[in-house]
């Protein structure tokens, strides 16, 4: 079993955040988002899974490919970098680890997180994550017939299927894909200017291939700073629930509490601070004089005399005021 990661995506409705570190790698209770993806994939289709294939963007910073490769060597897998140098879609983006796609493989583009309780139907053709939603005029909905997917509607103006398009899909031969999408780069067939992967499973579909799918129950989106601090906050619920401790033995407290669920890095300084509930705090972070919940916080940063709700502050940041709801980057510094 193989997973593609198209993720070159710029982030840029996560700036500033995204500016210095690209968003899948930017870190929700400890790990990179992407981490998490892979993490839960792996959960899912219960197989080995032996070669993870990632396709970042070509402006990258030079030490991506091997934070990635530590990724896939964290589950026991082969890690290949592709760059797409241009954003020409969906498929395209797929394409450029087109040497990945043969056999059984999953491609999940990596600004989505999920939880799910189904074990993946490895002998269907394909599956489509999905998840229910209430306005699913904002999405690509699937249409469903005794459990086989029969149509995919892009954001419907009328109810079609309340069954929206999560960006996760299994495929069982990952060359009929390929051969599928190399024929619209051929052909030049595009949608609103873009090569869509859509369009390829329509193509596939008509051939008689059978999609299913594989319903999540929780699908939380990276997209921009209010939903990616309300993302750690559940991710964080989560981790709670199943009994996970996520603050780390080598912090220092003084006149200090934690209320869980937090998740709190190696070598973290509280002085007169309370932190939580729903809070991350990277490693080397120091909090004086605070309180914050319901943040995400990442390394090396100074926080002092502040009292934060809602609030996403980037790496190496020193922070000293009275706003909440903050949203600054990395080596920023408001004092």
């Amino acid at each position: 079993m193989k997973i593609i990661v198209p993720m070159a995506g710029i982030g840029s409705r996560l700036r500033p955040h995204t500016l210095t570190i690209p968003k899948p790698l930017t870190l929700i209770a400890g790990k990179p988002i992407v981490q998490r993806l892979v993490e839960d994939i792996v959960k899912v289709v219960d197989q080995k899974v032996d070669e993870i294939a990632f396709v970042i963007g070509p402006s990258f910073p030079k030490d991506t490919e091997e934070k990635l490769m530590n990724i896939a060597k964290s589950l026991n897998a082969r890690g290949k970098v592709f760059v797409q140098e241009q954003a020409l879609g969906t498929a395209h983006a797929i394409q450029c680890a087109k040497e990945s796609l043969n056999g059984p493989c999953v491609v999940a583009f990596a600004d989505t997180l999920f939880k799910a309780d189904f074990s993946l139907d490895a002998k269907a053709d394909g599956a489509i994550w999905v998840k229910k939603v209430e306005e699913p005029s904002a999405y690509g909905v699937v249409k469903l017939n005794n459990g086989i997917i029969t149509d995919f509607v892009e954001k419907p103006k009328e109810f079609v299927s309340d069954l929206a398009i999560i960006g996760i899909y299994y495929f069982k031969k990952g060359e009929i894909v390929r051969d599928e999408i190399q024929y619209l780069l051929d052909n030049n067939i595009k949608e609103k200017g873009e090569f869509q992967l859509t369009n390829a499973l329509e193509n596939m579909k008509q051939k008689g291939l059978q999609f299913v799918p594989g319903t999540v129950s929780d699908w939380m989106d990276c997209g921009n700073k209010d939903i990616t601090v309300e993302t750690n906050s559940r991710v964080l619920q989560f981790a709670h629930q199943e009994g996970e401790n996520m603050v780390s033995e080598n912090i220092s407290l003084k006149n200090s509490k934690i209320i869980e669920p937090c998740y709190i890095g190696d070598n973290v300084i509280l002085i007169n601070a309370t932190v939580g509930p729903n809070v991350s705090l990277g490693d080397n972070c120091i909090v004086e004089n605070a309180t914050i919940e319901d943040s995400l916080i990442q390394t090396n940063t100074k926080i002092r005399n502040a009292k934060l709700n809602k609030a996403m502050v980037g790496n190496n940041a020193i922070f000293d005021g009275n706003f909440s709801s903050i949203s600054i980057g990395d080596y920023s510094e408001l004092i």
